[in-house]
């Protein structure tokens, strides 16, 4: 990446920063989307942005048509930017992108499904179960599997919107309408009591550990994305043994899906330092307040560096 300015121009093409999207994610795209934007013109690359307004396969094949981009930096959070909808496209058109392709997308925002794969190759997960809208009976639902406070949550959406904890057995029907209202199947699962970890992903190499200490009930939307609100330790101060133990998990779980260039992966440790994979992120978050810049930067990985890295990244994999 020790090229000048033109000769990176020359050697990328016409990137488009591929933001928004149909998701509930969109405003929290269109951030990243435009953070990586900033950072990719102060470079001197030759980007445009692209906002992503439906999730129509013809109608964003025409769009990106008319584009006429090299390769696509995809900053789309959420469903068709992390389910495989975009890449689908994009492969269509046979234009390179940044991240992961449709499968290891697909496997990645379907928690339930990811999940099964853990389970499978011997990492630890909370104990789950799945319930379907279309199923399920409320009057029917067994509710003494799991000891409160539990998680309620859509088993294919991002950024915790439509998560609730459940402190008791009266608070359980509105976590689970409200975990339907943004996926027809969700996630309840038992809590685990600890520290919130994360560990970014960069070319097959795992960043250091990052701490999540929120200042709110938990992790959520507005603590994910409200500056201030969340304190992050970077790296987490842990045993040498726990960060290397957490870091071989992510790194084994981002290849089990098969996923690529980057990703971010979110744990709980309990006060028994046993590690509880909670899900991979296929495109995290690049705002102010995301964890993929904050892990890369102390590795000595700027912004700009890094949404570079990431656009090499896209044209070695095709």
């Amino acid at each position: 990446m020790g090229l000048d300015k033109k000769a990176q121009k020359g050697k990328f093409g016409r990137i488009g920063v591929l933001m928004g999207g149909p998701s509930s994610e969109r405003d929290v795209s269109l951030k990243s989307g435009m953070a990586v934007l900033e950072n990719l013109s102060r470079l001197g690359l030759d980007v445009t942005a692209i906002d992503i307004k439906t999730d129509c396969y013809e109608d964003n094949t025409r769009l990106l048509k008319s584009h006429a981009i090299d390769c696509a930096f995809i900053a789309l959070h959420g469903k068709f930017g992390e389910d495989g909808g975009i890449q689908e496209v994009l492969d269509g058109l046979r234009i390179p992108y940044t991240g992961s392709g449709v499968s290891a997308s697909r496997l990645a925002m379907d928690k339930a499904a990811s999940r099964k794969i853990f389970q499978i190759y011997g990492l630890t997960i909370p104990d789950y179960e799945i319930l379907n809208k279309f199923f399920y009976n409320k009057n029917k639902y067994k509710r003494y599997r799991f000891n409160y406070p539990l998680v309620v949550k859509p088993a294919a959406n991002g950024s915790s919107i439509g998560l609730s904890i459940v402190e008791k057995p009266s608070l359980l029907d509105k976590a689970i309408d409200l975990a339907f209202a943004y996926d027809d199947n969700i996630i309840i699962e038992e809590y685990i009591k600890g520290r919130e970890l994360t560990v970014a992903i960069l070319d097959d190499r795992a960043l250091p550990v990052i701490e999540i200490v929120p200042k709110r009930k938990f992790f959520d939307y507005q603590a994910k994305y409200k500056y201030g609100l969340t304190e992050y330790l970077v790296p987490a101060p842990l045993p040498a043994p726990i960060k290397k133990k957490v870091q071989l998990c992510a790194l084994k779980a981002h290849r089990l899906l098969g996923c690529f260039g980057c990703s971010r992966v979110d744990f709980m440790l309990d006060c028994k330092s046993r590690v509880y994979i909670l899900e991979v992120n296929t495109i995290p978050g690049l705002t102010q307040t995301s964890l993929l810049p904050k892990a890369a930067s102390k590795t000595g990985i700027d912004f700009s560096r890094l949404c570079l890295k990431l656009v090499g990244l896209a044209y070695e994999k095709n």
